[in-house]
This record gives structure tokens, C-alpha cells and sequence, in this order.
């Protein structure tokens, strides 16, 4: 792994570089777009660049794995390499790509940190770079080995459903009618589209629907706010997507994928569009018998507004162990708790296995409470929805 050498001028600048990642992180984003526009239309998501999101995740990616490398000489962080590795692959991102990455960053972290980037200390960054590079790049040339390659297939709507006033469905086969590579429940693909101003826009969603043989299911939420990036594409596939379109789809990707036998206890925890993923690995355990408990946990501004709330409660009613525990901050039916999701009086097997999807706020406060019931940290898994900010949190 690290050097020693390079391990000592990491640890000793570290402190440094780690608290100007943020301005480091900007200029690079800004060096790297005026010197590529193309990458900014056609590869990054412009709304995560404008609200400083992707940023964020970057230099907390960078500080978690720098971090890692001078804890833990030996050892490598392959659960964070591996979630990275998986969005890359979504996009398509190739080995030269890198190369790109490293001379704008390295041009920002010497304009940031001037003279206290002295050639030894810019060779022992350098490695931490090439490190987790070289092990991104082996992870996705793998990734695309076991999908037959990288590459956008047509896709026609053959329905689209309405869920919730702000969620819609959209199933989609083949355009070429040809075979379609299996997946695992709880994985994404990524959505390609061209907007009205040209530009091309990738956004990744959960698949919704049990894995299937020829068919491909995913829910999108709306982001209201009509002005915003980041809410371009699904205002995009709200507005103009009907059955009978066509839509670019990667193959799927993701690592919040079920791994336990059909005696592990499971809970599966969800908040807002989070249902997502959920719904589909309750799908599949439906579908294959799952023997053992399943906890179901889900949260929600209104029953209105949780999104396929009859497929989410019907394939937990299939299943031979299963609770179901809902909070909603208004409208509550009986049953169902008021506010935010509280698992005091929620029984949780022991070695459950538990999955999380949601809004941050909501993905720590359940993680805490499930670690306080003797979940152990290693059993609770998630998916963020966009940037991985819980890196920048703990970076």
C-alpha cells in the first residue's frame, strides 16, 4: 500500500490539505469544466455542481481514503472503493478519464496550498491518488467485464404509472428485443436523457421491481422546484416521457444488494423515494420464500405521498414472518405512528441485517437507534441517493 515515506508526509500534511479540501475541490470543478465543458454536459450532473453537493462528496472521499491509508497501512477501504466503484460504472467513466481528474486536481491542490506543496509532498499525494485510481479502475474493468462492457441500450416505455402526485413508474423492455442481463434487488441504473438546451444528463434510480426476465422498472420523484439543476431530469421524464418513448439505460449497478440466507433476520428501513430499492428486495424475498423475520420500517410526509405504498405493503404481507412499522408527519391512519420513524418499541431480532435508504438525517438517526439495540455496525448497509455526503461528514 503507502509508502513509509509517503505515509509520513501525508500524515504530517493531512491536517493541512484536509481543511482546504472544500476551496481545493471548487477550484478543481471550475479548472477542470473550463478546460472540458463537454464533461460538464455530458457526464457530471449539473445540479449536484450547483448546489455544491458532488464537492462535498469528493473532498470527504479523499480525506476518508488519505485517512484510511495511514490508520491502516495495510489494509484498504475496498466497502468505500467498491460504492464508488459501482456509480462510476453506472456512467461509463474509462481508465484515461483519471488522468483528466489528476491534472486539474493536483493544478488546484498546488494553486490552494502554494508553496507548502513542496515536490516531496506532491509525490506522496500523488500516490494516494494513483492508489485509489488504479483501484477504482480495477474494480470497474471488472464490474464491465461481468456486464458484457459499458454501454447505453435503448430502452421503450411500455407503461408509465402514476404513484404519487410527485412520484411516477415508468416500465420499460428492450427497444431491440434482445435478452436483458439479470440484477440484484436494491441495485440502480443510470438514466441518459437530452434536455431542451442539448445537453446530455445522467441520473441514477433504484430499480422498483422484483428482477424480472425482460423488463426493467424504476419510480422517479419530482424535485419542485422548476429553477433548480437538480431537479432537470426528473421534471424532464415527468413532462415528457410516455409509453411508447425511448430512454438510454446503462446496465445495472449498486452495492445495497441483499446478502443473507433465508434464515437471517432482515430489516429494511425507508424514508420518502427511498421505498425504492425496498420494494424491489421485498419483491424478490417474496418471491423466493425468505423464512426468517423481516422487519418493515418506512417513514413518509403523508400515506399521499409514499410512493408504491400498496406494492410495498402487499409483498411484506407475502412473506411468512414480517411487521410492518409506518410513520407519517400528517395524516397518520390507525396504526401508523405520528412524525419521524422511532424504533424504541420496534422488536429487532438478534443478528438482524439491516438496509437503509433515505435521507441522511434519517439513515444516521435509524443506524444509532438499530447500534443501541445491538445491531452490530457491520450488519447495516445503505444507499445514498446522489453524493455520498455521509463521507463528507466523517472525512
Amino acid at each position: 500500500m503507502l509508502s513509509e515515506q509517503s505515509a509520513a508526509l501525508v500524515r504530517a500534511t493531512l491536517p493541512a490539505v484536509g481543511a482546504s479540501l472544500d476551496e481545493i475541490t471548487e477550484r478543481f470543478y471550475a479548472g477542470m469544466f473550463a478546460a472540458r465543458p463537454e464533461l460538464l454536459r455530458a457526464l457530471f450532473n449539473r445540479g449536484n455542481q450547483a448546489a455544491g453537493t458532488q464537492r462535498q462528496a469528493l473532498a470527504g472521499s479523499i480525506a476518508a481514503f488519505a485517512t484510511y491509508l495511514v490508520e491502516h497501512p495495510d489494509e484498504r477501504p475496498d466497502a468505500m472503493l467498491g460504492r464508488i466503484a459501482h456509480k462510476h460504472a453506472s456512467l461509463g467513466i474509462t481508465p484515461d478519464q483519471y488522468e483528466i481528474v489528476h491534472e486539474h486536481l493536483f493544478a488546484a491542490i498546488a494553486g490552494v496550498l502554494g508553496e507548502a506543496v513542496t515536490p516531496e509532498v506532491a509525490a506522496a499525494w500523488t500516490e494516494v491518488y494513483w492508489l485509489m485510481a488504479n483501484a477504482l479502475i480495477a474494480v470497474e474493468k471488472r464490474l464491465y467485464e461481468e456486464r458484457g462492457g459499458h454501454g447505453w441500450r435503448a430502452w421503450r416505455v411500455v407503461e408509465r404509472v402514476t404513484e404519487t402526485a410527485d412520484a411516477v413508474t415508468f416500465r420499460l423492455r428492450p427497444a431491440d428485443g434482445g435478452p436483458v442481463r439479470g440484477f440484484h434487488a436494491g441495485q440502480y441504473v443510470s438514466v441518459r436523457v437530452t434536455l431542451a438546451d442539448g445537453a446530455r444528463q445522467i441520473r441514477q434510480y433504484s430499480l422498483s421491481g422484483a428482477p424480472g426476465p425482460d423488463e426493467r422498472q424504476f419510480t422517479v420523484k419530482r424535485v419542485h422546484d422548476d429553477a433548480a439543476p437538480e431537479g432537470e431530469v426528473s421534471h424532464h421524464l415527468h413532462a415528457r416521457v410516455r409509453a411508447g418513448d425511448v430512454l438510454e439505460l446503462s446496465e445495472a449497478y449498486g452495492d445495497l444488494v441483499l446478502d443473507a440466507d433465508a434464515d437471517t433476520p432482515l430489516l429494511l428501513a425507508s424514508a420518502g423515494i427511498g421505498v425504492t430499492p425496498m420494494t424491489a428486495m421485498l419483491a424478490h424475498l417474496a418471491g423466493t420464500g425468505h423464512r426468517a423475520p423481516v422487519t418493515v420500517v418506512h417513514g413518509d410526509r403523508s400515506p399521499a405521498d409514499h410512493a408504491l405504498r400498496a406494492d410495498h405493503l402487499a409483498y411484506a404481507a407475502k412473506l411468512p414472518d414480517s411487521s410492518v412499522h409506518l410513520w407519517y408527519e400528517q395524516d397518520a391512519p390507525a396504526g401508523a405512528g405520528t412524525g419521524y420513524v422511532d424504533l424504541t418499541r420496534v422488536p429487532v431480532a438478534p443478528g438482524t441485517r439491516a438496509y437503509l435508504c433515505g435521507p441522511l438525517p434519517f439513515m444516521r438517526a435509524v443506524r444509532e437507534q438499530l447500534i443501541g439495540k445491538g445491531v452490530a455496525p457491520a450488519d447495516i448497509h445503505y444507499e445514498v441517493f446522489g453524493p455520498d455526503l455521509w463521507l463528507a461528514r466523517r472525512g
